[in-house]
């Protein structure tokens, strides 16, 4: 069964790759592409999607860096300055100048986040719709219905939901929020991040009925795995997070997890970059 990673992040303390000046506690170890790719190797993972680490903001560099030494092992998502009016230009320059397959946007729950209503956001939307290219959201289920009205306005591209938009255990109602975005034929979902809303150990049972609400709704087709490496090695590591799908959501059978874990991911990045 082929495995492919959706969502990782890589980084490298070194000056050629400096810090957002913003950030006061960059990581202080590393994640660099040749720590992934020995993790990749342990656990037969083929190929494997960068998504811009929030500590470097919207200098994708070192993420394009990887890309180009492994070309054929990382597709990449990027992030730019929403708030930015260059922002859809900054767009095209690192896909097509770097060659990223995606945007990430980060929209809060606060007004801190509001960004995410204002129509000026509206051009970075249609540069996303032109290029052709997955637009990735992390956010929480109070942020969806925004969220929704984007998706009914550009309805052809494709939206990933990051993380489930981390539903809480506690309060099961705000999973409406992302199942009602299963009429959208274009949004997808990363089934992944359930530990870092568990309250209970691995496997962290509290979070599998919510994962099988969004399995129900969405269908294997249209979800996706990914580790959140190297976060994850925090609680459940690589292993632990390939076998929440492998091994612990029962009601998979094992054409649902060849969707899960290869051919839904390919629908979005296709690792076909020459």
């Amino acid at each position: 069964m082929r495995i492919i990673d959706s969502h990782v992040h890589v980084w490298v303390n070194d000056p050629e790759y400096p810090w957002a000046p913003e950030v006061k506690n960059p990581p202080a170890g590393d994640a660099t592409a040749e720590q992934l790719l020995e993790k990749m190797a342990a656990h037969g993972t083929e190929k494997t999607v960068l998504v811009q680490v929030i500590h470097y903001r919207w200098d994708n560099r070192y993420a394009a860096d990887c890309m180009k030494r492994y070309p054929d092992r990382f597709e990449g998502v990027c992030r730019v300055n929403p708030e930015s009016p260059t922002a859809a230009d900054d767009l095209s320059h690192w896909v097509e100048t770097h060659g990223f397959r995606g945007v990430r946007l980060s929209p809060g729950v606060g007004p801190a986040g509001d960004w995410f209503t204002s129509p000026d956001l509206d051009a970075l939307w249609r540069r996303t719709q032109d290029l052709r290219v997955p637009m990735c959201i992390l956010t929480h289920q109070e942020r969806l219905p925004d969220l929704e009205g984007w998706i009914r306005n550009y309805g052809d591209v494709q939206v990933c939901v990051d993380h489930m938009a981390w539903p809480p255990v506690d309060r099961p109602e705000m999973l409406e929020n992302l199942l009602r975005l299963a009429q959208y034929p274009e949004v997808c979902v990363k089934i992944s991040g359930t530990w870092a809303v568990s309250r209970d150990d691995y496997p962290y049972r509290d979070t599998h009925d919510a994962v099988k609400r969004i399995y129900d709704a969405f269908g294997p087709e249209r979800l996706m795995w990914g580790t959140d490496w190297p976060l994850v090695e925090r609680k459940c590591g690589y292993t632990g997070a390939l076998d929440m799908v492998r091994k612990e959501f029962t009601f998979l059978t094992d054409m649902d997890r060849e969707w899960i874990l290869a051919k839904t991911v390919l629908k979005l990045w296709p690792f076909d970059r020459q």
